[in-house]
């Protein structure tokens, strides 16, 4: 997966939007006003995602590729590295489940 192919895949989810609040150099994805992927253009072959703390271990152990989320909240975020041994199916699945905690998060009269 590039950059190209990882935008083009967080904009396919419902009701997601991009952003670059922190600057023009980390592109951010959000849905419903909360973030579930971010990614720097001056490094473009990682990106930061939600994950559940027991999933994000087991994850973490499996795979290289799998780290605690540079400068975010280890016990929830993950940097998953897009030049390693993880296909494009493992990383949607990990962009999926980033974006499926989020609408989780929300009141059952905001989820879609």
């Amino acid at each position: 997966m590039n950059i190209e192919s990882l935008r083009d895949y967080c904009l396919s989810k419902n009701k997601a939007e991009e952003s670059f609040p922190f600057g023009e150099d980390t592109l951010v994805f959000k849905v419903a006003n909360k973030i579930f992927l971010l990614c720097s253009l001056n490094q473009c072959d990682r990106f930061n995602v939600k994950c559940d703390p027991e999933k994000a271990i087991l994850l973490r152990e499996e795979f290289d590729e799998v780290q605690p989320g540079w400068h975010m909240n280890k016990t929830h975020w993950n940097t998953v590295f897009m030049n390693g041994r993880l296909n494009d199916s493992q990383l949607k699945q990990m962009i999926d489940h980033s974006y499926d905690l989020i609408i989780s998060s929300l009141p059952k009269n905001r989820q879609f």
